[in-house]
Protein backbone atom coordinates (compact mmCIF):
# COMPACT_ATOMS: atom_id res chain seq x y z
CA UNK A 1 0.00 0.00 0.00
CA UNK A 2 1.37 3.59 -0.55
CA UNK A 3 3.43 5.07 2.57
CA UNK A 4 1.52 7.96 2.48
CA UNK A 5 -1.67 5.93 3.23
CA UNK A 6 -0.05 4.48 6.44
CA UNK A 7 -1.76 8.11 8.61
CA UNK A 8 -5.76 7.46 7.25
CA UNK A 9 -7.60 5.62 9.79
CA UNK A 10 -9.91 3.06 9.08
CA UNK A 11 -13.17 3.28 10.47
CA UNK A 12 -14.89 -0.42 10.93
CA UNK A 13 -17.08 0.18 13.76
CA UNK A 14 -19.96 1.20 12.23
CA UNK A 15 -21.79 -1.34 13.98
CA UNK A 16 -21.04 0.52 17.71
CA UNK A 17 -21.57 4.12 15.72
CA UNK A 18 -21.66 4.96 12.32
CA UNK A 19 -19.29 7.67 10.42
CA UNK A 20 -22.26 10.48 9.68
CA UNK A 21 -22.27 11.73 6.30
CA UNK A 22 -20.55 15.81 5.55
CA UNK A 23 -23.97 16.74 4.96
CA UNK A 24 -25.99 15.57 7.85
CA UNK A 25 -23.51 15.97 10.35
CA UNK A 26 -23.95 20.21 8.32
CA UNK A 27 -27.56 19.72 9.22
CA UNK A 28 -27.08 18.64 13.10
CA UNK A 29 -24.46 21.46 13.39
CA UNK A 30 -26.52 23.85 12.03
CA UNK A 31 -29.99 23.50 13.47
CA UNK A 32 -28.42 22.86 16.94
CA UNK A 33 -27.45 26.29 16.52
CA UNK A 34 -30.80 27.72 15.13
CA UNK A 35 -32.46 26.58 17.91
CA UNK A 36 -29.52 28.05 20.68
CA UNK A 37 -30.03 31.57 19.14
CA UNK A 38 -33.93 31.23 18.15
CA UNK A 39 -35.15 28.66 20.64
CA UNK A 40 -37.01 25.09 19.90
CA UNK A 41 -40.26 26.89 17.48
CA UNK A 42 -38.86 27.54 14.65
CA UNK A 43 -37.02 24.23 14.55
CA UNK A 44 -40.16 22.50 15.60
CA UNK A 45 -41.69 23.85 12.24
CA UNK A 46 -39.26 23.08 10.31
CA UNK A 47 -39.31 19.61 10.85
CA UNK A 48 -42.96 19.35 11.07
CA UNK A 49 -43.43 21.43 7.64
CA UNK A 50 -40.31 20.41 6.01
CA UNK A 51 -38.44 17.86 7.10
CA UNK A 52 -41.43 15.00 8.54
CA UNK A 53 -43.02 14.55 4.82
CA UNK A 54 -39.77 13.90 3.23
CA UNK A 55 -38.16 11.50 6.27
CA UNK A 56 -41.75 9.72 6.45
CA UNK A 57 -41.58 8.93 2.74
CA UNK A 58 -37.73 7.71 3.09
CA UNK A 59 -38.43 5.70 6.10
CA UNK A 60 -41.27 4.20 4.26
CA UNK A 61 -39.21 3.38 1.38
CA UNK A 62 -36.16 1.80 3.54
CA UNK A 63 -38.48 -0.07 5.60
CA UNK A 64 -40.91 -1.26 3.19
CA UNK A 65 -43.89 -0.11 5.06
CA UNK A 66 -46.40 2.24 4.58
CA UNK A 67 -45.69 6.10 5.71
CA UNK A 68 -48.44 5.95 8.30
CA UNK A 69 -47.00 3.10 10.39
CA UNK A 70 -43.46 4.41 10.82
CA UNK A 71 -42.83 6.90 14.01
CA UNK A 72 -39.73 7.76 15.47
CA UNK A 73 -37.91 7.30 18.81
CA UNK A 74 -35.12 8.13 21.03
CA UNK A 75 -33.46 4.16 19.68
CA UNK A 76 -34.80 1.12 18.97
CA UNK A 77 -34.52 -0.76 22.72
CA UNK A 78 -36.54 2.08 23.83
CA UNK A 79 -39.19 1.91 21.37
CA UNK A 80 -39.37 -2.13 22.25
CA UNK A 81 -39.37 -1.03 26.50
CA UNK A 82 -42.00 1.30 25.46
CA UNK A 83 -44.43 -1.12 23.93
CA UNK A 84 -43.97 -4.54 24.27
CA UNK A 85 -44.82 -4.26 27.95
CA UNK A 86 -48.25 -2.88 27.05
CA UNK A 87 -49.43 -5.18 25.27
CA UNK A 88 -52.24 -7.25 26.93
CA UNK A 89 -50.77 -10.80 27.80
CA UNK A 90 -51.77 -13.59 30.28
CA UNK A 91 -51.33 -17.09 31.77
CA UNK A 92 -51.45 -19.54 29.09
CA UNK A 93 -49.89 -17.43 26.73
CA UNK A 94 -46.14 -18.38 25.24
CA UNK A 95 -43.45 -15.92 24.26
CA UNK A 96 -40.70 -16.94 22.06
CA UNK A 97 -37.18 -15.56 21.62
CA UNK A 98 -34.20 -16.53 20.66
CA UNK A 99 -30.59 -17.32 21.79
CA UNK A 100 -29.29 -14.04 19.78
CA UNK A 101 -31.83 -11.52 21.82
CA UNK A 102 -29.91 -8.52 23.35
CA UNK A 103 -30.14 -8.01 27.05
CA UNK A 104 -32.33 -4.64 26.50
CA UNK A 105 -35.17 -6.41 24.64
CA UNK A 106 -34.65 -9.85 26.92
CA UNK A 107 -34.97 -7.89 30.19
CA UNK A 108 -38.50 -6.60 28.82
CA UNK A 109 -39.44 -9.68 27.72
CA UNK A 110 -38.44 -11.52 31.63
CA UNK A 111 -40.67 -8.40 33.24
CA UNK A 112 -43.56 -9.22 30.50
CA UNK A 113 -43.32 -13.05 31.75
CA UNK A 114 -43.22 -12.19 35.21
CA UNK A 115 -46.14 -9.92 34.92
CA UNK A 116 -48.49 -11.58 32.90
CA UNK A 117 -47.26 -15.02 34.01
CA UNK A 118 -46.83 -16.51 30.75
CA UNK A 119 -43.87 -18.31 29.16
CA UNK A 120 -40.58 -16.99 27.93
CA UNK A 121 -39.30 -19.93 25.56
CA UNK A 122 -36.26 -19.71 23.73
CA UNK A 123 -36.03 -21.24 20.01
CA UNK A 124 -33.07 -24.21 20.06
CA UNK A 125 -30.22 -23.58 17.27
CA UNK A 126 -29.17 -26.25 14.49
CA UNK A 127 -25.93 -27.12 15.39
CA UNK A 128 -24.88 -24.94 12.40
CA UNK A 129 -25.89 -22.31 14.68
CA UNK A 130 -29.04 -21.18 12.67
CA UNK A 131 -32.79 -21.20 14.19
CA UNK A 132 -34.58 -24.43 14.14
CA UNK A 133 -37.11 -23.45 11.77
CA UNK A 134 -38.74 -27.01 11.70
CA UNK A 135 -39.07 -27.31 15.51
CA UNK A 136 -40.93 -23.67 14.87
CA UNK A 137 -43.21 -25.06 12.01
CA UNK A 138 -43.95 -27.97 14.86
CA UNK A 139 -44.77 -26.15 17.64
CA UNK A 140 -46.40 -22.94 16.68
CA UNK A 141 -49.71 -22.76 18.05
CA UNK A 142 -52.32 -20.30 18.74
CA UNK A 143 -51.09 -20.04 22.95
CA UNK A 144 -47.78 -17.88 20.79
CA UNK A 145 -48.35 -14.63 21.61
CA UNK A 146 -45.41 -13.10 20.89
CA UNK A 147 -42.55 -13.50 19.11
CA UNK A 148 -38.96 -11.33 19.41
CA UNK A 149 -36.33 -12.01 16.57
CA UNK A 150 -33.28 -10.25 15.99
CA UNK A 151 -32.31 -9.66 12.44
CA UNK A 152 -28.62 -9.44 13.43
CA UNK A 153 -27.18 -9.62 16.77
CA UNK A 154 -25.10 -7.45 18.21
CA UNK A 155 -22.45 -9.99 19.12
CA UNK A 156 -21.95 -11.82 15.32
CA UNK A 157 -22.66 -11.63 12.18
CA UNK A 158 -25.59 -14.14 11.88
CA UNK A 159 -28.36 -13.33 9.68
CA UNK A 160 -31.35 -14.74 10.49
CA UNK A 161 -34.32 -15.79 8.02
CA UNK A 162 -36.69 -13.07 9.46
CA UNK A 163 -38.95 -13.45 6.42
CA UNK A 164 -39.32 -17.34 6.55
CA UNK A 165 -39.76 -16.92 10.15
CA UNK A 166 -42.65 -14.80 9.15
CA UNK A 167 -44.27 -17.52 6.75
CA UNK A 168 -44.12 -20.00 9.55
CA UNK A 169 -46.11 -17.46 11.67
CA UNK A 170 -48.45 -15.64 9.77
CA UNK A 171 -51.33 -18.10 10.02
CA UNK A 172 -51.17 -17.75 13.85
CA UNK A 173 -52.21 -15.05 15.98
CA UNK A 174 -48.97 -14.13 17.33
CA UNK A 175 -47.51 -10.71 17.28
CA UNK A 176 -44.15 -11.06 15.80
CA UNK A 177 -41.62 -8.16 16.41
CA UNK A 178 -38.24 -7.90 14.82
CA UNK A 179 -35.11 -5.87 15.93
CA UNK A 180 -33.42 -4.94 12.58
CA UNK A 181 -30.83 -2.24 14.46
CA UNK A 182 -27.69 -4.04 13.46
CA UNK A 183 -29.23 -4.85 9.37
CA UNK A 184 -31.36 -1.82 8.41
CA UNK A 185 -28.39 0.62 6.69
CA UNK A 186 -26.49 -2.99 5.59
CA UNK A 187 -29.40 -5.31 4.57
CA UNK A 188 -32.70 -5.24 3.24
CA UNK A 189 -35.00 -4.65 5.31
CA UNK A 190 -38.87 -4.91 4.30
CA UNK A 191 -41.82 -5.22 6.79
CA UNK A 192 -43.76 -6.56 4.59
CA UNK A 193 -42.28 -9.40 3.13
CA UNK A 194 -41.38 -10.04 6.68
CA UNK A 195 -44.96 -9.68 7.95
CA UNK A 196 -43.91 -8.68 10.87
CA UNK A 197 -46.04 -6.21 13.40
CA UNK A 198 -43.23 -4.25 15.41
CA UNK A 199 -39.78 -4.12 13.41
CA UNK A 200 -37.46 -1.43 15.37
CA UNK A 201 -33.89 0.09 14.47
CA UNK A 202 -31.64 2.38 15.43
CA UNK A 203 -30.38 5.86 13.36
CA UNK A 204 -26.59 5.52 14.18
CA UNK A 205 -25.34 3.08 13.07
CA UNK A 206 -25.26 1.34 9.19
CA UNK A 207 -27.68 4.25 8.46
CA UNK A 208 -24.86 6.64 9.72
CA UNK A 209 -27.44 9.26 11.11
CA UNK A 210 -27.35 10.92 14.65
CA UNK A 211 -27.34 9.38 17.93
CA UNK A 212 -30.37 8.76 20.43
CA UNK A 213 -32.42 8.34 17.27
CA UNK A 214 -34.27 5.39 15.92
CA UNK A 215 -37.79 4.33 14.39
CA UNK A 216 -40.38 1.61 14.88
CA UNK A 217 -42.91 -0.04 12.24
CA UNK A 218 -46.22 -0.41 14.27
CA UNK A 219 -48.64 -2.72 12.12
CA UNK A 220 -52.63 -1.90 12.64
CA UNK A 221 -52.69 -5.23 14.55
CA UNK A 222 -49.57 -3.72 17.18
CA UNK A 223 -51.51 -0.55 17.58
CA UNK A 224 -54.93 -2.32 17.56
CA UNK A 225 -53.46 -4.52 20.68
CA UNK A 226 -52.25 -1.54 22.30
CA UNK A 227 -55.01 0.85 22.33
CA UNK A 228 -56.27 3.27 23.31
CA UNK A 229 -53.05 4.84 23.23
CA UNK A 230 -51.59 3.10 20.23
CA UNK A 231 -48.33 4.48 19.94
CA UNK A 232 -48.37 7.66 21.75
CA UNK A 233 -46.04 6.42 24.35
CA UNK A 234 -42.88 6.97 22.26
CA UNK A 235 -40.58 9.77 23.45
CA UNK A 236 -39.83 11.66 19.69
CA UNK A 237 -35.94 12.67 19.58
CA UNK A 238 -34.97 15.85 19.26
CA UNK A 239 -35.60 18.33 16.52
CA UNK A 240 -32.20 19.18 14.80
CA UNK A 241 -31.01 15.00 15.14
CA UNK A 242 -34.43 14.52 13.09
CA UNK A 243 -33.26 16.86 10.33
CA UNK A 244 -29.59 15.39 10.47
CA UNK A 245 -31.50 11.78 10.00
CA UNK A 246 -33.38 13.32 6.85
CA UNK A 247 -30.09 14.00 5.54
CA UNK A 248 -28.32 11.12 6.37
CA UNK A 249 -31.25 9.03 4.75
CA UNK A 250 -30.95 11.08 1.18
CA UNK A 251 -27.35 10.40 0.99
CA UNK A 252 -28.06 6.29 2.04
CA UNK A 253 -30.57 6.33 -0.90
CA UNK A 254 -27.54 6.59 -3.59
CA UNK A 255 -25.18 4.38 -1.01
CA UNK A 256 -24.00 1.12 -3.43
CA UNK A 257 -22.56 -1.82 -0.63
CA UNK A 258 -18.88 -2.78 -1.70
CA UNK A 259 -19.41 -6.61 -1.89
CA UNK A 260 -17.12 -8.76 -0.40
CA UNK A 261 -14.82 -7.08 2.02
CA UNK A 262 -17.07 -8.57 4.91
CA UNK A 263 -15.51 -12.20 3.79
CA UNK A 264 -11.97 -10.63 3.23
CA UNK A 265 -12.03 -9.96 6.98
CA UNK A 266 -13.43 -12.98 8.08
CA UNK A 267 -10.73 -14.64 5.67
CA UNK A 268 -7.70 -12.34 7.71
CA UNK A 269 -9.54 -13.32 11.02
CA UNK A 270 -9.11 -17.08 9.86
CA UNK A 271 -5.58 -17.11 8.97
CA UNK A 272 -4.07 -15.35 11.94
CA UNK A 273 -2.93 -17.96 14.44
CA UNK A 274 -4.55 -17.91 17.50
CA UNK A 275 -7.57 -16.25 15.90
CA UNK A 276 -11.41 -18.04 16.66
CA UNK A 277 -14.16 -16.55 14.14
CA UNK A 278 -17.36 -15.94 16.07
CA UNK A 279 -19.48 -16.66 12.85
CA UNK A 280 -22.30 -19.28 13.25
CA UNK A 281 -25.11 -20.09 10.67
CA UNK A 282 -24.69 -20.20 7.05
CA UNK A 283 -25.53 -16.58 6.06
CA UNK A 284 -23.48 -13.94 7.49
CA UNK A 285 -23.51 -9.64 7.40
CA UNK A 286 -21.28 -6.93 7.11
CA UNK A 287 -20.19 -7.92 10.96
CA UNK A 288 -17.35 -10.29 11.66
CA UNK A 289 -16.20 -11.10 15.28
CA UNK A 290 -13.37 -12.57 16.79
CA UNK A 291 -11.42 -13.43 19.54
CA UNK A 292 -8.09 -14.18 20.38
CA UNK A 293 -6.29 -16.87 22.36
CA UNK A 294 -3.70 -14.95 24.02
CA UNK A 295 -4.44 -11.23 23.22
CA UNK A 296 -7.90 -10.30 25.26
CA UNK A 297 -10.50 -8.38 23.09
CA UNK A 298 -9.86 -4.82 24.60
CA UNK A 299 -6.30 -4.46 24.63
CA UNK A 300 -6.39 -5.96 21.04
CA UNK A 301 -9.19 -3.19 19.96
CA UNK A 302 -6.96 -0.72 21.70
CA UNK A 303 -3.37 -1.83 19.34
CA UNK A 304 -5.43 -1.70 16.53
CA UNK A 305 -6.48 1.86 17.35
CA UNK A 306 -2.61 2.63 17.84
CA UNK A 307 -2.49 1.91 14.62
CA UNK A 308 -5.12 3.51 12.98
CA UNK A 309 -7.65 0.92 12.21
CA UNK A 310 -10.91 1.84 14.52
CA UNK A 311 -12.87 -1.16 15.52
CA UNK A 312 -15.36 -2.07 18.43
CA UNK A 313 -15.38 -4.73 21.55
CA UNK A 314 -18.42 -6.55 22.73
CA UNK A 315 -19.20 -8.47 26.33
CA UNK A 316 -21.01 -12.15 26.36
CA UNK A 317 -23.35 -10.30 28.30
CA UNK A 318 -25.11 -8.04 25.55
CA UNK A 319 -26.33 -11.75 24.28
CA UNK A 320 -27.14 -13.40 27.63
CA UNK A 321 -28.38 -16.64 26.20
CA UNK A 322 -26.15 -17.57 23.69
CA UNK A 323 -22.70 -15.52 24.45
CA UNK A 324 -21.89 -16.79 28.10
CA UNK A 325 -22.26 -20.68 27.47
CA UNK A 326 -19.92 -20.16 24.77
CA UNK A 327 -17.35 -19.59 27.20
CA UNK A 328 -16.40 -15.72 25.54
CA UNK A 329 -16.21 -12.60 27.66
CA UNK A 330 -15.41 -10.25 25.29
CA UNK A 331 -14.64 -10.00 21.36
CA UNK A 332 -13.58 -8.04 18.78
CA UNK A 333 -16.20 -7.05 16.26
CA UNK A 334 -15.43 -5.47 12.90
CA UNK A 335 -18.25 -4.09 10.54
CA UNK A 336 -17.90 -2.79 7.55
CA UNK A 337 -19.56 0.32 5.45
CA UNK A 338 -20.77 1.14 1.75
CA UNK A 339 -17.82 3.86 2.32
CA UNK A 340 -15.35 1.02 3.41
CA UNK A 341 -12.76 -0.30 0.75
CA UNK A 342 -10.54 -3.17 -0.42
CA UNK A 343 -7.73 -0.55 1.01
CA UNK A 344 -9.17 -1.11 4.49
CA UNK A 345 -9.95 -4.39 4.79
CA UNK A 346 -5.87 -4.65 3.69
CA UNK A 347 -4.82 -1.90 6.23
CA UNK A 348 -6.55 -4.22 9.07
CA UNK A 349 -5.38 -7.33 8.39
CA UNK A 350 -1.78 -5.74 7.98
CA UNK A 351 -2.49 -3.89 11.55
CA UNK A 352 -3.66 -6.76 13.01
CA UNK A 353 -0.90 -8.59 12.12
CA UNK A 354 1.09 -5.91 14.10
CA UNK A 355 -0.80 -5.63 17.14
CA UNK A 356 -0.05 -9.39 17.66
CA UNK A 357 3.69 -9.55 16.85
CA UNK A 358 3.93 -6.40 19.75
CA UNK A 359 1.84 -8.47 21.87
CA UNK A 360 3.80 -11.43 21.64
CA UNK A 361 7.26 -9.30 22.21
CA UNK A 362 6.14 -8.66 25.58
CA UNK A 363 7.44 -11.56 27.81
CA UNK A 364 5.18 -14.07 29.10
CA UNK A 365 5.06 -13.58 32.78
CA UNK A 366 4.28 -9.77 32.30
CA UNK A 367 0.87 -10.15 30.17
CA UNK A 368 -0.23 -13.04 32.73
CA UNK A 369 0.56 -10.22 35.49
CA UNK A 370 -1.20 -7.58 33.83
CA UNK A 371 -4.29 -9.63 32.48
CA UNK A 372 -4.91 -11.39 36.05
CA UNK A 373 -6.45 -8.28 38.37
CA UNK A 374 -8.62 -7.47 35.34
CA UNK A 375 -9.90 -11.06 34.87
CA UNK A 376 -10.82 -11.31 38.46
CA UNK A 377 -12.42 -7.67 38.69
CA UNK A 378 -14.49 -8.20 35.41
CA UNK A 379 -16.29 -11.40 37.21
CA UNK A 380 -16.63 -9.98 40.15
CA UNK A 381 -14.55 -12.48 42.17
CA UNK A 382 -16.66 -15.08 41.05
CA UNK A 383 -16.35 -17.62 37.85
CA UNK A 384 -20.08 -18.53 36.26
CA UNK A 385 -20.65 -21.51 35.08
CA UNK A 386 -21.27 -21.79 31.57
CA UNK A 387 -25.37 -22.50 30.91
CA UNK A 388 -27.02 -25.36 29.32
CA UNK A 389 -28.03 -25.36 25.94
CA UNK A 390 -32.15 -24.09 24.19
CA UNK A 391 -34.21 -23.91 27.17
CA UNK A 392 -37.39 -22.02 28.46
CA UNK A 393 -36.62 -18.63 30.51
CA UNK A 394 -39.56 -19.41 33.26
CA UNK A 395 -40.05 -17.85 37.34
CA UNK A 396 -38.93 -21.26 37.84
CA UNK A 397 -37.71 -24.58 36.64
CA UNK A 398 -39.04 -25.73 33.20
CA UNK A 399 -38.72 -27.51 30.45
CA UNK A 400 -36.31 -26.50 27.50
CA UNK A 401 -37.83 -25.24 24.95
CA UNK A 402 -37.16 -28.58 22.14
CA UNK A 403 -34.68 -29.47 24.91
CA UNK A 404 -35.08 -33.18 26.81
CA UNK A 405 -35.68 -32.51 30.95
CA UNK A 406 -36.08 -29.49 32.76
CA UNK A 407 -33.42 -26.52 33.01
CA UNK A 408 -33.06 -23.71 35.76
CA UNK A 409 -34.37 -20.68 35.26
CA UNK A 410 -32.09 -17.73 33.43
CA UNK A 411 -31.33 -14.36 35.61
CA UNK A 412 -30.79 -11.96 32.78
CA UNK A 413 -28.70 -8.97 33.57
CA UNK A 414 -30.42 -5.19 33.84
CA UNK A 415 -28.89 -3.01 31.13
CA UNK A 416 -27.79 0.45 32.44
CA UNK A 417 -26.46 3.36 30.86
CA UNK A 418 -23.44 5.09 32.14
CA UNK A 419 -22.84 8.32 31.14
CA UNK A 420 -21.57 10.24 28.03
CA UNK A 421 -21.93 6.97 25.39
CA UNK A 422 -23.81 4.35 25.58
CA UNK A 423 -21.91 1.80 26.81
CA UNK A 424 -23.16 -0.89 28.58
CA UNK A 425 -23.00 -1.91 32.62
CA UNK A 426 -24.70 -4.73 33.42
CA UNK A 427 -26.36 -5.52 37.07
CA UNK A 428 -27.76 -8.82 37.47
CA UNK A 429 -31.28 -9.29 38.08
CA UNK A 430 -32.23 -10.10 41.75
CA UNK A 431 -33.17 -13.95 42.01
CA UNK A 432 -35.97 -15.21 43.12
CA UNK A 433 -34.99 -15.37 47.27
CA UNK A 434 -34.17 -11.50 46.83
CA UNK A 435 -30.05 -12.13 46.41
CA UNK A 436 -28.00 -10.16 43.79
Amino acid sequence: MPHGDRGRRVHLDTAGLGRMPAAARAQLTEWTRHEDRHGPYEVDEHVHHVVRPELDARLAALLGAPAGDTVLTTGAADAFAALVPRLPLGPGDRIWTTPYEGVANLTVLTALRDRARCRLEVVPLRPDGDLDLEWMAAHIDDDVALVSVVHVPAGCGIVTPVEDIGRILAPHRCLYAVDASYAVGQLPVHAGRIGCQLLTGDAWRFLRGPESVGFAYAAPELRQALAPDGTGSLVPPEGASVVALNAALAVHEDAVPVGGLAAVLRAAVEETPGAELIAPGRVQSGIVTFRHAEMPAGPLRRALAARGVIVGKTVAQETPLYSPERGGTATVRVSVHHDNSAWDAARFAEALREALAGHHAVPTAVRTAAAAPAAVAASGGAVAAPAAGPRAVSAGSAAGAGAAGDVPAVRVPRPRHTAGRRHLALVSAPAPDGTA
